[in-house]
């Protein structure tokens, strides 16, 4: 984290309080800057409160709403298995093979992303693990790298595309999760 003393080129005070450029011109740079970090901040927040949304409705069986995370025709790639469109989405959801899971006891447990917004357009990458409940307790039943790609609309952000790799040793897992470092942002 970079502390800054002074003033940047935006006429906004740094951080330890320095006055920026004075008078009006200043006012509303030092208000468009703060605008445009809050506005960076609350785009953040809404696309990790979706990401965090998806393991307790996936847990819960909330099928139409795990699906309402993702655009019309957005994609789901889980290890070759390609989920085009919410209809595909909410299909897994509400599944047999999903079900047993919950019945089980299973919980899809995401890691905080690491976001990136640029325009209307994010990139986020965090873990999950699958925790199941078997006969000796609950186990991790698997570790994936997750790769988000998200489109602002009318509705808010949505998944455009979401790709989940096993963290089991093979290079395309971590190369998945590197790749939301490659904008520099």
């Amino acid at each position: 984290m970079t502390v800054m003393h002074g003033n940047d080129d935006t006429g906004a005070p740094g951080r330890d309080g320095a006055a920026g450029t004075q008078g009006a011109d200043g006012s509303a740079r030092r208000l468009a800057a703060v605008e445009e970090r809050l506005a960076q901040l609350e785009d953040e927040r809404e696309i990790t409160r979706l990401i965090a949304s998806y393991g307790p409705l996936a847990d819960s069986a909330e099928a139409d709403s795990v699906a309402a995370l993702w655009e019309p025709d957005g994609v789901y790639d889980v290890e070759g298995w390609l989920m085009t469109g919410r209809a595909e989405i909410a299909a897994m959801v509400g599944s047999e093979r999903h079900g047993q899971w919950i019945s089980g006891g299973c919980a899809h447990v995401v890691g905080p992303p690491r976001v990136a917004v640029t325009g209307d357009e994010a990139v986020a990458v965090c873990h999950s693990l699958m925790v199941v409940h078997g006969e000796s307790g609950f186990t991790v039943h698997r570790a994936t790298a997750n790769h988000w790609r998200l489109h602002r609309s009318s509705a808010g952000w949505l998944v455009t595309y979401r790709t989940n790799r096993v963290l089991d040793g093979r290079p395309e897992s971590p190369r998945l999760l590197a790749s939301g470092f490659e904008s520099g942002t």
